[in-house]
């Protein structure tokens, strides 16, 4: 008997192995972590505020690098007029800092993390890595928790995992 209906693209998986859907895009792993994320509709904040903090050169570069991104909804969760702020040039410094502290060095693979694993940013301080229900999740130096949504985006000069919340450091 044959089905009269498509699977939807939601059905799908979203990894192949040319790459990984994300934001409407495939990631691939021949591009590097910007030439990639500026692909994805879910993460044009993101891109901006890289963008603003000078930091596209950097994320560009051989790394390897383990990058954080978190989605425009989750820049949507800081209370309103933050991202305007910290894209302003005067609060460069500040931008720089909460974004360094969404990279790690490194090319850190999800089966990598583990529970309790500390993780030193390329800011300097440390995320704390937690497994719940087979979830990687990611606790920030003020006790926020954050939610790796898609993970193992591989990239030409790291790994990719979207993440739910941004990050914030205590400085």
């Amino acid at each position: 008997m044959k089905s009269k209906t498509k699977p939807l693209a939601s059905d799908m998986a979203m990894s192949t192995s040319a790459g990984v859907m994300v934001g409407g895009a495939m990631m691939v792993p021949d591009k590097d972590i910007v030439d990639n994320a500026v692909n994805s509709t879910d993460h044009t904040t993101l891109v901006s505020a890289v963008k603003a903090a000078g930091l596209v050169e950097t994320l560009k570069s051989a790394g390897p690098f383990t990058v954080f991104a978190p989605t425009n909804a989750a820049f949507d969760k800081l209370p309103a007029g933050t991202v305007n702020t910290l894209v302003m040039p005067e609060n460069k410094a500040k931008l720089t800092t909460i974004l360094t502290y969404h990279v790690v060095p490194g090319r850190l693979m999800a089966a990598d993390l583990k529970d309790g694993q500390v993780l030193t940013t390329v800011e300097g301080e440390t995320l704390t890595v937690m497994m719940k229900g087979g979830s990687v999740m990611l606790r920030d130096a003020k006790g926020g928790m954050a939610t790796v949504t898609i993970p193992n985006i591989v990239d030409s000069n790291g790994v990719t995992h979207v993440i739910d919340t941004v990050l914030m450091p205590t400085k």
